[in-house]
C-alpha cells in the first residue's frame, strides 16, 4: 500500500516530489512492478529535469525492452492504479515515507553485512560493517535546499552569536590566540625538528584534557603505547621519566584511582605500525570504541601525518609525496568532521627550517598540502639558549581563528624530564620581537638574529592539578 503511496505522489504531487525524490531507491520497493516504474519515473527525471506525466510514463515503459508480455500487462496495470487523496496530509505522508526508507536501507545493510562476514562481498572487509550500519541509522530527509540570505536572516544572526564549544588549553596565550581553545571539526599541526617536542606538547595537551574531564584518543605509529602512557603519567603526577620507573606499585595504584575519581574524563593510546595504517582503521577504531565502550572522543591526537598511510591513494601514486601526504590530510580533517572531536598532530620542518629559529610555512616537510588543509599550524622551535632557560618558542604559522600579528612568537616554559609545558611571566615575552602592538617593541634586530645572553629571570606557574602525594618525592 505504501509503496504505490509514494509513487503516487511522487507523479501527482510536487511538493511531495522536491521533498522526497532525492532519498527514495529503487532497491527499497518490495513489489517487483512497483520497482520498475520507480527505476523507469527516475530515469526520466535524470533526463529531463522534472517528473513524468502518466502518459509520458507510460511511454517511457513501452520503451524498455526487458519487459515480456506478462511484465508489460501488470507494469501498465499497476500505472493505471496509481491516484492520490487530496485530503491526506502532505507532511504526514513525507514523515510515513521518510520511516520506510529508514526501514528499507536498514533492512539491506544488514543483508550486506551478512553478505561481509560470508566472504561474498570482496569489496568490502568486516572493518567497514559499522560504517555501513551507521551510515543506514542516520538517513533523514534533509529539507534545507540552502540559505536564504534575506529571509533567513533570524537564523544567521543567532549563528553570529552563538558560543562555540572549545577545548581550552592550560597555556594562556594558547587560549588568547585561538578564541578560548581548540573547536570541534578542525585539525591542528604542530611543525617542529626531530626532538623539537612535538610528542612532549602532544602528550602534555592529552594529559591536561584527560584532567579537564574530556575523552581523549592518543593514535601512535611512532612510539609504543606503554611509552605514550609513561609520558603522561609524568605529565600528570609531576614526576620526571625516570622516576615514574621506579614508582612503588602501591603508590601508583593509589594515585590512578585518585585520578579516575576526580575526573568523568576517559584516555585511550592505540598504537599501529609506522606507515600502515589509514583513516579508515581510525574510522573502524573509532566506531568500535564507541559500540564496546561508548567512548566518543572529545580531542584525538595523531602522532604523526607524514608516517599515516592514505586510504585513497596508493600504489604508484604514492611516490608524489605531495599528493601523498596532501590525501592523508584531507583524509584526517574529513574524519575531525564526521565524528565532530578535534585532532592534533603533527609533522617535521624541512632541511632550511632545521637551525632557522624564524621558520615560516614554506618549512613544512613533504607537502604543502599539510599547510593549505590545516585550521592552525604552530611551529615549535628551540635552540641551545632557549633549552639553557627551560623555554620553547612557538610561532603562529596558521590559525583560522585568530590574527597572526597577535602574538606571533611567544615563549612558554618547558620541563622535557616531567614532559610539560607551562605558562611564563610576562616579562619573560619582552625578548621576542613581534610585528603587531600586542608587546612592548625595540630597535633591535630580528629574533633569529638576538642573542640570548642576558638571562631572563621568571617564576613558572606551575598549574598542577592535584596536589602531590604526602611522602612520595
Amino acid at each position: 500500500m505504501l509503496e504505490k503511496t509514494i509513487l503516487s505522489n511522487l507523479i501527482f504531487n510536487e511538493e511531495y516530489y522536491r521533498k522526497v525524490y532525492p532519498y527514495v531507491k529503487g532497491e527499497y520497493f518490495d513489489d517487483s512492478y512497483h520497482e520498475k516504474i520507480f527505476t523507469t519515473f527516475s530515469d526520466y527525471v535524470e533526463n529531463y529535469k522534472e517528473p513524468p506525466s502518466v502518459e509520458a510514463l507510460k511511454l517511457s515503459l513501452d520503451k524498455r525492452k526487458d519487459f515480456n508480455e506478462e511484465t508489460y500487462k501488470n507494469v501498465m496495470s499497476a500505472v493505471d492504479e496509481l491516484k492520490v487523496d487530496a485530503d491526506t496530509n502532505t507532511d504526514f505522508l513525507i514523515n510515513e515515507t521518510e520511516k520506510f526508507c529508514q526501514d528499507k536501507d536498514l533492512y539491506n545493510s544488514i543483508r550486506k553485512a551478512i553478505l561481509i562476514l560470508d566472504g561474498e562481498d570482496k569489496q568490502n572487509d568486516k572493518g567497514s560493517i559499522p560504517k555501513i550500519l551507521s551510515d543506514s541509522l542516520g538517513i533523514s530527509f534533509d529539507q534545507s535546499v540552502g540559505h536564504d540570505f534575506l529571509e533567513d536572516y533570524e537564523g544567521r544572526y543567532e549563528y553570529y552569536h552563538k558560543k562555540e564549544e572549545r577545548l581550552p588549553f592550560d597555556i594562556d596565550l594558547l587560549n588568547k590566540i585561538t578564541k578560548g581553545g581548540l573547536p570541534r571539526k578542525s585539525m591542528t599541526v604542530l611543525l617542529a625538528t626531530t626532538g623539537g617536542g612535538k610528542s612532549l606538547v602532544k602528550c602534555h595537551m592529552a594529559a591536561n584534557y584527560l584532567m579537564y574531564g574530556k575523552n581523549v584518543l592518543y593514535i601512535t605509529m611512532e612510539l609504543a603505547e606503554e611509552e605514550v602512557g609513561r609520558r603522561i603519567d609524568a605529565n600528570i603526577m609531576d614526576i620526571t621519566l625516570d622516576e615514574v620507573s621506579i614508582t612503588p606499585r602501591d603508590v601508583f595504584e593509589k594515585r590512578m584511582n585518585r585520578y579516575k575519581s576526580k575526573t568523568p574524563g576517559k584516555l585511550v593510546i592505540k598504537e599501529y605500525p609506522t606507515g600502515s595504517a589509514h583513516v579508515g582503521h581510525f574510522r573502524h577504531l573509532l566506531n568500535e570504541l564507541q559500540m564496546k565502550k561508548g567512548f566518543v572522543p572529545d580531542v584525538v591526537f595523531v602522532d604523526y601525518i607524514n608516517i599515516c598511510a592514505s586510504a585513497r591513494v596508493r600504489g604508484a601514486a604514492a611516490a608524489n609525496s605531495y599528493t601523498l601526504v596532501k590525501s592523508i590530510a584531507e583524509e584526517i580533517r574529513g574524519l575531525a568532521m564526521e565524528f565532530n572531536c578535534a585532532i592534533v598532530t603533527s609533522s617535521q620542518f624541512n632541511r632550511d627550517g632545521y637551525g632557522n629559529s624564524d621558520v615560516d610555512l614554506t618549512n613544512t616537510s613533504e607537502s604543502m598540502g599539510i599547510t593549505h588543509t590545516a585550521d592552525a599550524i604552530f611551529g615549535l622551535i628551540t635552540s641551545e639558549d632557549l633549552d639553557n632557560l627551560g623555554q620553547l618558542m612557538i610561532k603562529q604559522l596558521k590559525n583560522r581563528w585568530g590574527d597572526l600579528g597577535y602574538y606571533r612568537r611567544f615563549l612558554v616554559g618547558i620541563d622535557r624530564a616531567k614532559m610539560k609545558i607551562y605558562d611564563l611571566e610576562e616579562s619573560a615575552q619582552g625578548n621576542i620581537q613581534n610585528t603587531d602592538n600586542s608587546q612592548p617593541k625595540d630597535d633591535g634586530p630580528a629574533f633569529d638574529k638576538t642573542s640570548f645572553g642576558q638571562v631572563v629571570t621568571m617564576k613558572a606557574k606551575r598549574k598542577n592539578i592535584f596536589e602531590d602525594m604526602e611522602g612520595f618525592k
